[in-house]
């Protein structure tokens, strides 16, 4: 691992106070492995441990697994002190969190492309913006920490959003390496937000955020076992996040639970005058927010449409094909109308990013919008693209410029955002959308579309639609696999109660086996 990786990593660690092994005061016992946002409210108003201890808890799972796992590339050196001021006005309060809010004293990681004005990097996993500092918190950094959320560090990624070459592993970056699939060693972890995704899977944190541009979030929530929701585009702010592409640039949750993950899509929802298009998307923002739609019985009455072809064509014979067989009769006993086997209209086209036209478009906005941004930061060691790629090239060693190539930047860099070809792409992408995926959920009278797998997030990563993944289940060798709901924009609302009414009713989630290992902490003085 890189030394300024480790020396970060070591520097932040130290902070740690162990404090697992205290008295015991109570009979009760509260388990930190796998706890949810509710079960830790609930332990804060009884008093059972505070915000420090559970950061610590989740400090030292860091120590413990991350040299394998390689998913987290910096602690937050502020994140105990952060803890403490939580705890103080919890004592302020009273004891209870019920005007402090459901995040209060939680902590949450981020994706290394979200800025946050404090002493960490926000890097994208390249050491061309180590150092460089980002003028504000994004605007869902200011959400999460007006709401109580302790940022606990910022997760690993796939360099540039895998930008940087489509030969580079998914999930690899300069800064830590390859990230690893806590289920099965030689698994794809999948997708850019995969430390994210991996860190929340093996408990070392509740709740995370990602980003996604085309299966960011879903993909790796899929493989990794946990819960994605990439809302509509607009929906949440992209204001001090690494641009990509902002026709298609989404910030969500990861986490072990949908309950969990509407927490936290609460408080990071909203208006930014520095992001346009949320001007929209706080239209589909509901006045008592998204908690309401947690209904077990969230699946009555609502029109499923499946999508088999080609998204099971990779599944099978598998026991994913069969499970997901037996999910649909899931869906049908609890109230749900099933429409079977649909297709979209050229849905070959959609899914290859030279023929829709999306591979234009987002290397070319890539470059657009990432020089806007880079222009914006200080003591950055690059302002430009082109200045990335030069970085990479003067640093070979550091980039591991011999094993991995960067021929998608140069490729980015030979792009111009008024060209012609770029113009039509957008156009196509539009057109592709309403005569597929729009035309099967309009015509079809749908409230999701449901598919196997995350192969499906490309159709809804077009024109910015919502999705929403679950896991379903694991293979014969272990790897997880889920079911992914999409919807058009603005169905949050509708996603949240499908996925929840299916999770209470499966309960499939379970923790990765090598990472397993319980802390049943008895509650603290």
């Amino acid at each position: 691992m890189a030394a300024l990786f480790s020396l970060s990593l070591s520097f932040s660690l130290a902070l740690l106070c162990l404090s697992f092994l205290t008295t015991a005061v109570s009979a009760s016992e509260f388990t930190f492995h796998e706890a949810t946002i509710e079960s830790i409210q609930l332990a804060f108003a009884q008093n059972r441990f505070t915000s420090r201890q559970l950061v610590d808890f989740y400090l030292d799972r860091i120590q413990t697994l991350n040299p394998s796992l390689r998913c987290v590339l910096e602690v937050n050196p502020d994140a105990l002190d952060q803890a403490d001021e939580a705890d103080r006005l919890r004592a302020e309060a009273g004891g209870g969190n019920g005007t402090l809010g459901g995040l209060h004293g939680i902590p949450v990681l981020l994706k290394d492309s979200i800025g946050t004005d404090d002493k960490m990097n926000t890097s994208a996993g390249s050491y061309a913006l180590l150092g460089a500092r980002v003028p504000r918190d994004a605007f869902v950094v200011k959400r999460l920490r007006s709401a109580g959320a302790v940022i606990l560090g910022k997760a690993s990624m796939s360099e540039w959003y895998s930008v940087r070459s489509s030969e580079i592993p998914s999930s690899w970056c300069a800064r830590a390496g390859l990230s690893l699939n806590p289920y099965v060693k030689s698994g794809n972890p999948c997708g850019s937000s995969s430390g994210s995704a991996i860190a929340v899977a093996a408990n070392m944190v509740a709740v995370s955020l990602g980003t996604e541009t085309d299966g960011s979030i879903i993909c790796p929530a899929d493989h990794n076992s946990v819960v994605g929701f990439k809302p509509t585009v607009g929906l949440t702010s992209r204001a001090g996040v690494i641009p990509v592409s902002p026709r298609q640039d989404s910030i969500g949750p990861i986490s072990r639970t949908v309950s969990d993950a509407i927490h936290v899509l609460d408080a990071i929802v909203g208006f930014d005058p520095r992001d346009e298009a949320t001007r929209e998307g706080a239209k589909f923002i509901p006045m008592d927010g998204y908690k309401q739609f947690l209904r077990k019985d969230g699946l009555k009455e609502k029109r499923l449409g499946i999508v088999r072809n080609p998204f099971l064509d990779s599944f099978k014979g598998s026991t994913a094909a069969l499970s997901f067989d037996q999910h649909l009769v899931t869906f049908w006993n609890n109230g749900a109308t099933i429409v079977d086997n649909l297709e979209i209209h050229n849905i070959g086209i959609i899914l290859n990013p030279y023929q829709s036209g999306e591979r234009a478009l987002l290397l070319a906005e890539f470059k657009h919008t990432l020089n806007e941004y880079l222009g914006g930061l200080s003591n950055s060691p690059v302002k430009s693209l082109a200045e990335v790629i030069a970085f990479n090239t003067n640093n070979p060693d550091l980039e591991k410029m011999e094993e991995h190539n960067q021929d998608g930047l140069i490729a980015a860099q030979m792009t111009n955002i008024l060209d012609e070809e770029v113009v039509k792409a957008e156009r196509m992408m539009k057109k592709l959308s309403e005569e597929g995926f729009e035309k099967l959920m309009k015509e079809n009278e749908l409230d999701a579309m449901v598919t196997l797998g995350a192969d499906a997030a490309t159709v809804l990563a077009l024109e910015g639609y919502p999705a929403l993944t679950v896991p379903a289940g694991y293979d014969d060798n272990g790897m997880p696999f889920g079911i992914c709901f999409g919807g058009l924009k603005g169905s949050e609302a509708k996603l949240i109660e499908i996925a929840y009414s299916f999770e209470q009713a499966t309960r499939i989630r379970k923790p990765p086996l090598s990472f397993s290992f319980e802390f049943h902490n008895q509650y603290y003085e």
